[in-house]
C-alpha cells in the first residue's frame, strides 16, 4: 500500500474514532449531569459543537440536542467503519 494513502487513512480513521469517543463522553455526561450549568457539560458542548453542527443542518429544526448527538455518533461510527473497510480494500490493517 502506498505510504501516503496509508498515512491519510490512518489520520482519517483516527479523527473519526476520536469524534466518536468525544460524542460518547458527551452523551454520558449529559445523561448523568445534575447541574445544567456544569463546566464539564460546557466543555463537551464546546468540543463536540463542530461535530454536531453538520448534523443539525440536516435534521429538522426543533430536534432535541440529545437526538442530534445520537445521530452524529451514528454517523461518525459509520464513517469510522468506512475508513476501516478502505484499509482492508487497500490491503492494510488499521488496528495493528
Amino acid at each position: 500500500m502506498d505510504a501516503l494513502i496509508y498515512r491519510f487513512l490512518v489520520l482519517v480513521w483516527f479523527l473519526f474514532y476520536m469524534a466518536a469517543i468525544y460524542l460518547v463522553l458527551h452523551i454520558v455526561v449529559a445523561r448523568f449531569s445534575r447541574a445544567p450549568g456544569s463546566r464539564l457539560l460546557w466543555f463537551f458542548s464546546v468540543v463536540t459543537g463542530p461535530l454536531t453542527r453538520p448534523v443539525q443542518a440536516l435534521v429538522p429544526s426543533g430536534t432535541p440536542e440529545a437526538r442530534v448527538r445520537a445521530i452524529a455518533l451514528g454517523a461518525y461510527v459509520l464513517l469510522m467503519l468506512v475508513a476501516h473497510v478502505a484499509f482492508r480494500r487497500f490491503g492494510g490493517n488499521p488496528l495493528g
